[in-house]
């Protein structure tokens, strides 16, 4: 919904909103904010609230440290979990340097870069995404458990599903919000869990993704429960995904749609494939941004490893989806709800426009079970893998030239330390599996 500076003052007086929260996302993907109430409104509609950049991490030096939030009024939205006397509105922000040019560590501005020039190049990128989350019981101190309390499967209902209330007040909560819901379901692990959102433009589908992620958290633990986007958050069952759906439009129409093309995808719909497939070891520490990632990332668990498409086979990395027309669509399986979706959209976005920009030529679908084939079966295929730890990955993006400019010199540095960091913290820690291992034997 698009508004202007009368309607948002005209709407925070007539529902009684008293409390305003400009938010952010830091390069990290963690959602952020400045709290205001009612009486700084047009304050912050003057772009006036201020917030010191260097406590954000990722985001600047001590002596760069003034910046301002802008917000985007079309985002703002009252949150209907919040107490209903006194309500609780918010507003999605940019970062702007004091000089009024845009702060170039914002993740929204790196997605918006990179939507200027899908547009200037005459397209819209349309994202749906497909969150799934886990719901854990929480201790009588309140914190967190990996107990589910359900004994559900795939698309089982209550009284196996213990999540199901929740989920609904989740759904519910997003319609009031502007959500369309297509879809909720319990997933394959138990207190696993997936919520389906119709597909939008780029920038607003990321947008979507921190506030889903928030609404999760905030109603599982109003209802005693504790929501969490690890990866994979238990060994020996299915990690979580964030599954990422995307099409390209140009004067109405998809172009990856061709009704003459073979599997009715266009030559477009063929080099953005390979445009990903290209990049794709250099988007990983994006997509997959945790040390935990990884541990989903294995054969056995539903989550592609290999670099791979196909239009059905679902251990290929990349999967185009039976619809067509206007819903044809390329899905790419790897991501998880981790990341930062900003980052995660741009990338994608930059690898697909360079494969239709070069004409990119993409290999041959593969139909098989790659899970299944051995190691020599796959070389035969030409089918590579994902690298196999953060590290590895943060090795691929330092190489891949074309990420690193989408990123931008101040993320891409900011990013690599943080995660390089998160590295050799993990790395130098002694685990209950090395103890059980080895303590014995040796």
């Amino acid at each position: 919904m698009s508004y202007t500076r009368e309607d948002i003052i005209r709407i925070a007086d007539e529902e009684g909103v008293e409390f305003i929260r400009m938010q952010f996302t830091d390069i990290f993907g963690q959602l952020k904010n400045v709290a205001i109430t009612r009486s700084q409104l047009e304050k912050a509609l003057d772009n006036q609230i201020m917030i010191d950049g260097s406590s954000i991490e990722g985001f600047a030096r001590i002596h760069e440290s003034d910046q301002y939030l802008r917000p985007d009024l079309d985002t703002f939205v009252i949150f209907p979990w919040r107490p209903q006397e006194g309500k609780v509105a918010r507003f999605i922000c940019d970062v702007y340097n004091p000089d009024g040019t845009p702060f170039q560590g914002d993740p929204r501005y790196i997605l918006k870069k990179e939507l200027k020039r899908a547009a200037d190049m005459g397209y819209t990128f349309n994202v749906g995404p497909e969150c799934e989350f886990f719901l854990f019981e929480t201790d009588e101190n309140g914190r967190p458990t990996t107990t589910t309390g359900d004994q559900a499967g795939y698309f089982d209902l209550a009284p196996l599903d213990h999540g199901s209330n929740t989920r609904r007040e989740i759904c519910l909560a997003l319609e009031k919000m502007g959500y369309e819901i297509e879809a909720s379901h319990h997933e394959v692990a138990a207190g696993q869990h997936e919520i389906d959102f119709k597909y939008t433009d780029a920038l607003d589908a990321a947008d979507k993704i921190m506030t889903f992620k928030l609404a999760v958290k905030a109603i599982a633990q109003k209802n005693g429960l504790h929501a969490t986007f690890m990866p994979k958050p238990i060994y020996g069952i299915n990690g979580s995904g964030m599954h990422t759906n995307m099409s390209l439009f140009k004067d109405g129409k998809n172009i990856f749609f061709d009704p003459d093309g073979e599997k009715q995808l266009s030559t477009e719909a063929y080099n953005y494939i390979a445009g990903i497939l290209e990049h794709m070891k250099g988007m990983t520490a994006i997509t997959n941004p945790l040390v935990n990632s990884y541990k989903r990332l294995v054969p056995g668990y539903e989550a592609p490893c290999y670099l791979a498409w196909s239009a059905s086979n679902r251990s290929a990395l990349i999967r185009i989806p039976a619809s067509r027309g206007s819903g044809t669509r390329v899905e790419l399986r790897c991501p998880d709800p981790a990341c930062n979706p900003y980052l995660e959209i741009a990338v994608c976005l930059a690898a697909g426009l360079d494969g239709i920009e070069k004409k990119l030529q993409a290999p041959a679908e593969v139909t098989d079970n790659i899970f299944t084939m051995d190691e020599a079966t796959r070389k035969a295929h030409g089918i590579d893998s994902l690298p196999g730890t953060l590290s590895y990955a943060l090795d691929a993006l330092e190489k891949d030239e074309l990420i690193k400019v989408t990123l931008g010199e101040h993320v891409l540095q900011q990013y690599l330390e943080g995660k390089r960091s998160e590295w050799d913290e993990y790395r130098t820690q002694v685990s209950d599996w090395e103890l059980k291992k080895y303590m014995v034997i040796y």
